[in-house]
């Protein structure tokens, strides 16, 4: 089945609600608290630092990232992404991650999957500064000073 240009799922206004579904729910489990699993476009997703060649090339198309322990109390949703730092191959190289919300396919609670996306992300989803951005908030020594604190004091919310 072919997929016509004036298919309504492919329009803007399907698009926010998608968009709109997909940040309420984060913001749900975020606040109750709730580890989760996304399972996301990585072509449209961005890490800083970049990860090396090989991490980067054992990710399938749409891979799932799961959102526990520190990962998840440094994640943070926003309008149009979600944000967490992560550690990944063997050597658990860190780095901070954004995930346009449109990127994001499923998400899951426990095994049950809680949302599912079929809206198409915009080629222009993350920021072209958003690597820069987040180097400098990464960088500034009140920030990493912020983010132990939060760790050590096991990353309660507000």
């Amino acid at each position: 089945m072919s997929i016509m240009s004036n298919d309504p799922f492919r329009s803007r206004e399907y698009r926010e609600i998608q968009r709109d579904h997909l940040f309420r729910t984060l913001a749900f489990l975020l606040e109750n608290g709730m580890e989760f699993a996304v399972a996301a476009e990585v072509e449209y997703m961005y890490f800083s630092p970049e990860l090396p060649a090989g991490i980067r090339r054992s990710f399938a198309p749409v891979s799932l990232f799961v959102l526990s322990g520190y990962t998840f109390e440094s994640a943070v949703v926003e309008e149009e992404l979600l944000r967490f730092e992560a550690g990944f191959g063997k050597e658990n190289v860190g780095a901070a991650v954004a995930v346009p919300l449109l990127a994001i396919r499923q998400i899951f609670a426990g095994e049950r999957p809680v949302a599912v996306n079929i809206a198409e992300p915009a080629p222009d989803a993350v920021p072209a500064d958003y690597g820069r951005s987040m180097e400098a908030l990464l960088n500034n020594p009140e920030n990493l000073k912020l983010l132990k604190k939060k760790k050590k004091d096991g990353g309660s919310r507000p």
